[in-house]
């Protein structure tokens, strides 16, 4: 988080700004608090994208679509203002590193059962995702938040209807949409997308979390080149354990017909994906994962650092006086 300054706004409906969360290629991201006391994000959207029409009948769309997905195991859309001079969406705000934090830079690769729940997880978000007829089509370890309770996902600025009838123009044949080295092969040929396709981004997370490395490599070797490897070859699983092979290599198989559903990674990480299982198979509450033996999901060197995390957010949310 960083200090508001001069150019930022202090107000933006009725969400009093606390702080700078971030800045991406939509616009700034601000830690506000509604009227009622609710800590938020709000995105304020870019001026010069605010100005174009194209961009603010897809962002109308995007908000209007993202409206429809709960808020159990993603940011919950709040409110919104797409007519604004400046247009900007409220979601719930999530305390929690992104998993690319966690795994790069703060405490290397998760235990197994760590990362059994975090599939578990990210399983549920998409179900959720998917049900709203809705495909991420951006599910990599920086739109992943990792909470005390559970994973979240966040970030639907790119995700598309799945039925774009009355829509036209907001999913395309031929466009690559998404980030590399976390495509899909269908999002690297420009292909039709679908809902298999998040279950290959799921795949390279979940890989990424258990060795620390993305499993078609960097762009080190250019863009071009990492992208032939999402649609040619076989994935870098060296350092992957065991238990978590099937898993994994049944999400990157690159035939879509034949990838893992979300159902079937429910059905190997605790059990049929329906709410009298989820409860029986650990999780212990509303938006929760456990690890095995229904203990913590993550190792207590992390549950430590994010319950610090979130007492000093506390601290930096009360208002100056």
């Amino acid at each position: 988080m960083e200090d508001l300054g001069a150019d930022d706004p202090r107000w933006i409906g009725e969400y009093r700004l606390l702080s700078r969360l971030g800045e991406g290629g939509m616009g700034r991201v601000y830690l506000a608090r509604s009227a009622r006391g609710r800590t938020v994000a709000v995105k304020l959207v870019r001026g010069e994208l605010a100005g174009q029409a194209d961009f603010r009948r897809r962002f109308q769309a995007e908000v209007r679509a993202a409206q429809r997905v709960g808020g159990e195991w993603t940011a919950p859309v709040l409110d919104a203002d797409t007519e604004a001079a400046t247009p900007w969406v409220a979601t719930g705000y999530i305390g929690g590193p992104s998993l690319h934090q966690v795994i790069a830079e703060d405490h290397g690769p998760l235990p197994e059962h760590s990362v059994r729940a975090l599939a578990r997880g990210l399983a549920l978000a998409l179900r959720d995702i998917h049900g709203a007829g809705l495909i991420h089509r951006d599910l990599k370890p920086s739109n992943v938040l990792v909470t005390i309770d559970g994973p979240r996902v966040i970030d639907f600025g790119i995700a598309r209807a799945l039925d774009p009838v009355g829509e036209p123009g907001l999913t395309m044949t031929g466009a690559v949409v998404g980030s590399p080295g976390v495509m899909s092969p269908a999002q690297v040929r420009g292909e039709q997308i679908t809902t298999a396709s998040d279950l290959f981004c799921l795949g390279s997370v979940l890989a990424f979390a258990a060795t620390g490395r993305s499993p078609f490599g960097t762009t080190d070797s250019g863009v071009h080149a990492l992208m032939y490897r999402v649609a040619q070859e076989a994935p870098d699983l060296v350092g992957l354990p065991d238990g978590l092979r099937e898993l994994v290599n049944g999400c990157l198989t690159k035939d879509p017909a034949s990838r893992f559903t979300v159902d079937q990674v429910l059905a190997l990480t605790g059990g049929a994906p329906d709410a009298a299982a989820d409860a029986a198979a650990g999780r212990s509450g509303a938006g929760q994962v456990t690890g095995g033996d229904a203990g913590p999901w993550l190792p207590g060197a992390l549950l430590a650092r994010l319950g610090r995390d979130a007492l000093r957010l506390l601290e930096a949310e009360m208002p100056q006086t």
